[in-house]
């Protein structure tokens, strides 16, 4: 949300909307409540009932004259809900079947996955995850900052009964280090 990107913080706690409260104050000499703020968040019910005006100051807050200028704003963005996954990692464009994969997350993790071809990865080794030796999943790639996501996620090459799983690791921030080995 462009208001967290503006205040540098994420909005989940009552003191989070606390705060939020008091930099607008601090920016704009207006006052909102944090109530206010914790409907327009989804905290708390009542949100379908926000005033225009609410909606203004917010718009401000922002740097637009008003809510429909800042509406109109977003209408002409591109970096909204959609991006390529671009970045340093490896893709399986670059993998011949029998290539070997080390990705690292936080706090401690590691894999060294054996890319078997199509899209397909088997588990060799696995330290302080919750994936195992034996596991294999389909991904298209592995990207440093981005997190990994895992398609059809089996546990040691049993074809499960139940509706395929997905995985994702790194999901807060993403892929320490990736490289081919």
């Amino acid at each position: 949300m462009d208001i967290e990107h503006e205040v540098k913080r994420k909005i989940r706690t009552p003191y989070d909307f606390e705060f939020l409260a008091g930099v607008i104050w601090e920016r704009l000499h207006e006052n909102i409540s944090p109530t206010t703020l914790k409907r327009l968040w989804g905290y708390i019910d009542g949100a379908d009932t926000t005033r225009r005006m609410t909606l203004c100051l917010l718009a401000q807050f922002l740097g637009f004259a008003d809510w429909e200028t800042y509406l109109a704003s977003l209408a002409a963005r591109t970096d909204i809900e959609s991006s390529a996954f671009e970045g340093e990692g490896v893709r399986i464009n670059d993998l011949q079947p029998g290539d070997r994969v080390e990705v690292t997350w936080l706090p401690n993790r590691r894999c060294v996955f054996r890319y078997e071809g199509d899209a397909y990865f088997t588990v060799m080794e696995a330290e302080n995850a919750k994936l195992r030796v034996g596991d294999s999943f389909d991904t298209a790639c592995f990207l440093i900052g981005k997190p990994m996501y895992l398609d059809n996620l089996q546990r040691d090459k049993v074809p499960s009964t139940k509706e395929s799983v997905s995985y994702v690791a790194g999901s807060k921030n993403g892929l320490n280090s990736v490289k081919k080995l």
